[in-house]
Protein backbone atom coordinates (compact mmCIF):
# COMPACT_ATOMS: atom_id res chain seq x y z
CA UNK A 1 0.00 0.00 0.00
CA UNK A 2 1.55 3.25 -1.09
CA UNK A 3 2.28 5.20 2.07
CA UNK A 4 0.65 8.27 1.09
CA UNK A 5 -2.90 6.57 1.87
CA UNK A 6 -3.80 7.02 5.53
CA UNK A 7 -6.49 4.37 5.14
CA UNK A 8 -7.04 1.67 2.08
CA UNK A 9 -9.88 -0.12 2.60
CA UNK A 10 -11.03 -3.05 -0.23
CA UNK A 11 -13.91 -5.60 -0.59
CA UNK A 12 -14.95 -5.00 3.02
CA UNK A 13 -17.89 -7.06 4.20
CA UNK A 14 -19.35 -7.36 7.82
CA UNK A 15 -21.71 -10.15 8.74
CA UNK A 16 -23.11 -10.45 11.85
CA UNK A 17 -25.67 -13.88 13.02
CA UNK A 18 -25.41 -17.40 11.30
CA UNK A 19 -27.82 -19.25 8.71
CA UNK A 20 -30.94 -18.41 8.23
CA UNK A 21 -30.51 -14.99 10.45
CA UNK A 22 -27.58 -14.34 9.20
CA UNK A 23 -27.30 -10.20 8.45
CA UNK A 24 -25.01 -8.28 6.18
CA UNK A 25 -24.35 -4.82 7.21
CA UNK A 26 -21.18 -4.09 4.94
CA UNK A 27 -21.37 -5.59 1.40
CA UNK A 28 -18.19 -4.65 -0.13
CA UNK A 29 -17.04 -1.26 1.00
CA UNK A 30 -14.29 0.88 -0.67
CA UNK A 31 -12.52 3.42 0.31
CA UNK A 32 -9.08 5.87 -0.18
CA UNK A 33 -8.56 8.48 2.33
CA UNK A 34 -5.10 10.87 1.94
CA UNK A 35 -3.30 12.38 4.44
CA UNK A 36 -5.28 15.36 6.04
CA UNK A 37 -8.18 14.98 4.51
CA UNK A 38 -11.73 15.49 6.47
CA UNK A 39 -14.06 12.63 5.66
CA UNK A 40 -17.70 12.80 7.31
CA UNK A 41 -19.49 9.15 6.85
CA UNK A 42 -23.37 9.78 6.62
CA UNK A 43 -26.19 7.55 6.08
CA UNK A 44 -29.66 5.96 7.77
CA UNK A 45 -29.69 5.09 11.63
CA UNK A 46 -28.77 1.17 11.39
CA UNK A 47 -27.07 1.40 8.25
CA UNK A 48 -23.79 0.07 9.79
CA UNK A 49 -21.84 3.46 9.98
CA UNK A 50 -20.74 2.76 13.49
CA UNK A 51 -20.13 -0.66 12.35
CA UNK A 52 -17.76 0.57 10.02
CA UNK A 53 -15.96 3.02 11.91
CA UNK A 54 -15.08 0.71 14.20
CA UNK A 55 -13.51 -2.18 11.68
CA UNK A 56 -11.48 1.14 10.09
CA UNK A 57 -10.00 2.07 13.66
CA UNK A 58 -9.42 -1.48 14.13
CA UNK A 59 -11.94 -1.83 17.08
CA UNK A 60 -13.63 -4.36 14.94
CA UNK A 61 -13.06 -7.43 12.70
CA UNK A 62 -14.54 -7.34 9.38
CA UNK A 63 -15.86 -10.50 8.21
CA UNK A 64 -14.08 -9.88 4.75
CA UNK A 65 -11.45 -7.81 3.02
CA UNK A 66 -8.39 -5.88 3.46
CA UNK A 67 -8.08 -2.39 5.72
CA UNK A 68 -4.80 -0.84 5.76
CA UNK A 69 -4.21 2.07 8.37
CA UNK A 70 -1.24 4.32 8.11
CA UNK A 71 0.62 1.45 5.88
CA UNK A 72 -0.05 -1.62 8.11
CA UNK A 73 -2.97 -4.11 7.39
CA UNK A 74 -5.70 -4.22 10.32
CA UNK A 75 -6.98 -7.50 9.03
CA UNK A 76 -3.56 -9.55 9.52
CA UNK A 77 -2.72 -7.75 12.99
CA UNK A 78 -3.56 -9.33 16.41
CA UNK A 79 -5.14 -6.96 19.04
CA UNK A 80 -1.90 -6.28 20.71
CA UNK A 81 0.00 -5.19 17.69
CA UNK A 82 -3.73 -3.11 16.19
CA UNK A 83 -3.64 -1.38 20.53
CA UNK A 84 -0.07 -0.45 20.08
CA UNK A 85 -0.81 1.26 16.62
CA UNK A 86 -3.69 2.83 18.13
CA UNK A 87 -1.90 4.39 21.41
CA UNK A 88 0.65 5.69 19.11
CA UNK A 89 -0.89 7.12 16.32
CA UNK A 90 -4.73 7.10 16.79
CA UNK A 91 -7.52 9.94 18.30
CA UNK A 92 -11.18 8.81 19.59
CA UNK A 93 -13.91 11.01 20.13
CA UNK A 94 -16.98 9.61 21.19
CA UNK A 95 -20.60 10.76 21.34
CA UNK A 96 -21.12 9.65 25.32
CA UNK A 97 -17.73 11.55 26.02
CA UNK A 98 -16.38 7.95 27.89
CA UNK A 99 -13.99 9.75 30.61
CA UNK A 100 -12.92 8.25 33.18
CA UNK A 101 -15.88 9.19 36.21
CA UNK A 102 -12.58 9.15 38.99
CA UNK A 103 -10.04 10.88 37.21
CA UNK A 104 -10.08 14.91 36.89
CA UNK A 105 -10.05 16.52 33.64
CA UNK A 106 -6.35 16.97 33.49
CA UNK A 107 -5.99 13.08 34.64
CA UNK A 108 -8.28 12.22 32.32
CA UNK A 109 -6.18 13.80 29.16
CA UNK A 110 -2.97 12.38 30.53
CA UNK A 111 -3.79 8.89 30.48
CA UNK A 112 -2.81 7.93 27.12
CA UNK A 113 0.44 9.82 27.06
CA UNK A 114 1.21 7.78 30.29
CA UNK A 115 -0.18 4.89 28.75
CA UNK A 116 2.23 5.28 25.82
CA UNK A 117 5.42 5.71 28.54
CA UNK A 118 5.69 9.78 28.76
CA UNK A 119 7.03 11.04 31.85
CA UNK A 120 4.32 12.38 34.05
CA UNK A 121 5.80 16.08 33.71
CA UNK A 122 5.78 16.04 29.77
CA UNK A 123 2.49 14.57 29.87
CA UNK A 124 1.33 17.32 32.56
CA UNK A 125 2.50 19.99 30.46
CA UNK A 126 0.72 18.84 27.19
CA UNK A 127 -2.43 18.24 28.81
CA UNK A 128 -1.91 21.15 30.59
CA UNK A 129 -2.12 23.36 27.15
CA UNK A 130 -4.37 21.34 25.14
CA UNK A 131 -6.69 22.01 28.08
CA UNK A 132 -6.13 25.83 28.30
CA UNK A 133 -6.39 25.93 24.47
CA UNK A 134 -9.98 24.50 24.51
CA UNK A 135 -11.23 27.31 27.12
CA UNK A 136 -10.90 24.85 30.54
CA UNK A 137 -7.85 26.43 32.18
CA UNK A 138 -10.16 26.84 35.93
CA UNK A 139 -11.48 23.27 35.15
CA UNK A 140 -7.95 21.03 35.62
CA UNK A 141 -9.08 19.59 38.63
CA UNK A 142 -12.89 18.94 37.95
CA UNK A 143 -14.77 15.38 37.78
CA UNK A 144 -16.32 14.45 34.84
CA UNK A 145 -19.67 14.82 36.93
CA UNK A 146 -18.54 17.82 37.92
CA UNK A 147 -18.73 19.25 33.95
CA UNK A 148 -21.11 20.55 31.49
CA UNK A 149 -21.80 18.06 28.58
CA UNK A 150 -20.02 20.65 26.33
CA UNK A 151 -17.07 21.05 28.84
CA UNK A 152 -16.81 16.53 29.03
CA UNK A 153 -16.69 16.67 25.40
CA UNK A 154 -13.92 19.12 25.66
CA UNK A 155 -11.61 17.20 28.07
CA UNK A 156 -12.44 14.29 25.10
CA UNK A 157 -10.90 16.54 22.62
CA UNK A 158 -8.12 17.37 24.28
CA UNK A 159 -7.38 13.81 25.47
CA UNK A 160 -8.00 12.56 21.60
CA UNK A 161 -5.31 14.90 20.40
CA UNK A 162 -3.04 14.57 23.55
CA UNK A 163 -0.80 12.00 21.73
CA UNK A 164 -0.51 14.26 18.11
CA UNK A 165 -2.74 11.44 16.31
CA UNK A 166 -1.83 10.77 12.74
CA UNK A 167 -5.61 9.54 12.52
CA UNK A 168 -8.77 10.94 14.46
CA UNK A 169 -11.76 9.06 14.66
CA UNK A 170 -14.61 10.88 15.23
CA UNK A 171 -18.01 8.93 16.19
CA UNK A 172 -21.42 11.30 16.67
CA UNK A 173 -18.76 13.87 18.66
CA UNK A 174 -21.87 16.25 18.80
CA UNK A 175 -24.42 14.13 18.96
CA UNK A 176 -25.47 14.77 22.74
CA UNK A 177 -25.06 18.30 22.53
CA UNK A 178 -27.35 21.17 22.23
CA UNK A 179 -27.05 23.02 18.48
CA UNK A 180 -24.88 25.84 19.87
CA UNK A 181 -22.71 23.93 21.96
CA UNK A 182 -22.22 20.81 19.41
CA UNK A 183 -21.38 23.92 16.80
CA UNK A 184 -18.55 25.31 19.18
CA UNK A 185 -17.22 21.74 19.86
CA UNK A 186 -17.34 21.13 15.77
CA UNK A 187 -15.43 24.64 15.91
CA UNK A 188 -12.65 23.45 18.01
CA UNK A 189 -12.85 20.16 16.31
CA UNK A 190 -11.61 21.32 13.02
CA UNK A 191 -9.60 23.98 14.56
CA UNK A 192 -7.17 21.36 16.77
CA UNK A 193 -7.52 19.24 13.37
CA UNK A 194 -5.70 22.10 11.19
CA UNK A 195 -3.11 22.69 13.77
CA UNK A 196 -2.43 19.27 14.25
CA UNK A 197 -2.63 17.92 10.83
CA UNK A 198 -4.97 15.32 11.53
CA UNK A 199 -7.03 12.98 8.91
CA UNK A 200 -10.72 13.02 10.63
CA UNK A 201 -13.11 10.50 9.43
CA UNK A 202 -15.84 11.21 11.37
CA UNK A 203 -19.40 9.70 11.64
CA UNK A 204 -22.65 11.90 11.55
CA UNK A 205 -26.30 12.36 11.36
CA UNK A 206 -25.71 15.75 11.51
CA UNK A 207 -25.90 17.44 7.46
CA UNK A 208 -24.55 21.04 8.81
CA UNK A 209 -21.20 18.89 10.84
CA UNK A 210 -20.85 16.35 7.57
CA UNK A 211 -21.01 19.71 5.26
CA UNK A 212 -17.69 20.97 6.85
CA UNK A 213 -15.79 17.58 5.97
CA UNK A 214 -13.83 18.17 2.18
CA UNK A 215 -15.47 14.50 1.47
CA UNK A 216 -18.76 12.56 2.45
CA UNK A 217 -19.49 9.33 1.82
CA UNK A 218 -22.99 7.83 2.46
CA UNK A 219 -23.14 4.09 3.52
CA UNK A 220 -26.18 2.56 0.98
CA UNK A 221 -27.29 -1.57 1.69
CA UNK A 222 -23.94 -2.12 3.16
CA UNK A 223 -21.73 0.18 0.44
CA UNK A 224 -20.12 3.64 0.71
CA UNK A 225 -20.88 6.35 -2.56
CA UNK A 226 -19.59 9.62 -2.44
CA UNK A 227 -21.68 12.58 -2.11
CA UNK A 228 -21.03 15.94 -4.41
Amino acid sequence: MPTENVLEVHHLAKEVGQGDSQLSILTGVELVVKPAQTLALIGESGSGKSTLLGILAGLDDGTRGEVSLLGQRLDQMDEEQRAALRARDVGFVFQSFMLVPTLTALENVQLPALLRGDSDRQSRQQAVQLLEQLGLGKRLNHLPAQLSGGEQQRVALARAFSGHPKVLFADEPTGNLDRHTGDRIADLLFSLNTDFDTTLILVTHDPQLAARCQRRMRLVEGVLQEEA
